[in-house]
């Protein structure tokens, strides 16, 4: 597996008051580039297939993104345990390349009718495994 990477449409709500994207957006454009490398990679079809919860979000801020400026978010994982695992995410302005931000979220495979953790699927755990980098 390599790294994951999507392009995000801006959209005008995006914008605050002070001209650029607003700092909360970042979590939705990571939501969905966390969401489309979970489809595309475990092979999901719908979104009721998804069995994992968010746990929690790091998102450090680095160069503000303003009207005009093309997103994209890389994603790839970057720690596995027993039944959580990590995702790293560089979210850039993709003509200059200048980075926006960097985040990690950390994600638990979750048992929904159960309502509790279980261990991350072996599939999917290889599948995140070989996307480890050093």
């Amino acid at each position: 597996m390599t790294r994951f990477t999507t392009d995000i449409q801006m959209r005008f709500r995006d914008i605050d008051g002070m001209g650029h994207v607003n700092n909360a957006v970042y979590l939705s454009y990571v939501e969905l580039a966390r969401t489309q490398f979970y489809m595309h990679h475990a092979n999901r079809r719908s979104l009721d297939e998804i069995d994992f919860i968010l746990a929690h979000v790091d998102i450090d801020f680095e160069s503000q993104a303003t009207w005009g400026d093309q997103i994209q978010v890389t994603v790839w994982p970057s720690k596995i345990g027993n039944s959580s695992f990590t995702l790293s995410y560089e979210i850039k302005e993709k003509k200059s390349g200048r980075i926006l931000a960097r985040a990690k979220s950390v994600l638990v495979s979750y048992d929904y009718e159960k309502k509790k953790s279980k261990p991350i699927p072996d599939d999917f755990r290889s599948l995140l495994q070989s996307g480890l980098e050093a």
